[in-house]
């Protein structure tokens, strides 16, 4: 079965894992739009970005002509190009202090707390992500603040999902599943 399916939120609310589990059940590949936003080789991760036309021209590569896919991250004010394409969008959402929390212990699995501790090299960088991280919630807080995100779903003729409970992936992929399966 053709599934097209974005899943964006915000930071640390659990688009990548629910987006890959889902990727899994239905035997899709996954991508996520970090790795098409950002220049990800670069040994201090997430500091060169990519130009939209770049990003464009990435993603559109690696979803060429694939029947089916789940696309996770947000590509609101560079990658509406790709809208029409969406037979689903899931939104995930959780509160900021629940975010964070995540936020840090994913980041320390992922680069280790020496690179992320005060004399780190990627101290800057993480305490930058976390304010940014933080300021989703605020009005005004740019192309990913809540408000923003909410507005672009508003725009959207897909069906759209919004997840702003704090349950595992696997209550949530049943909730995505269950979606897929009333869909006429």
């Amino acid at each position: 079965m053709s599934h097209k399916i974005h899943i964006l939120g915000a930071p640390g609310a659990g688009t990548t894992t629910l987006a890959k589990a889902l990727a899994e059940r239905l035997g899709c590949p996954h991508f996520d739009t970090d790795d098409v936003y950002w220049f990800t080789d670069d040994d201090l991760p997430y500091r060169r970005k990519r130009n939209p036309d770049h990003r464009r021209q990435l993603l559109t590569e690696r979803l060429g002509a694939l029947e089916a896919w789940v696309l996770s991250g947000s590509l609101c004010g560079w990658g509406d190009a790709f809208i029409p394409q969406f037979e689903l969008v899931v939104w995930r959402w959780l509160p900021a202090a629940l975010r964070l929390s995540r936020i840090e212990q994913r980041e320390r699995q992922r680069y280790g707390d020496a690179r992320l501790d005060p004399n780190g090299d990627l101290h800057g960088v993480f305490e930058k992500f976390k304010q940014w991280a933080a300021a989703c919630d605020e009005e005004g807080g740019g192309l990913r603040s809540r408000q923003s995100e909410l507005e672009w779903l508003e725009r959207l003729a897909c069906p759209v999902l919004k997840l702003e409970e704090d349950m595992g992936v696997e209550a949530l992929l049943e909730k995505v599943l269950q979606t897929l399966r009333s869909k006429p």
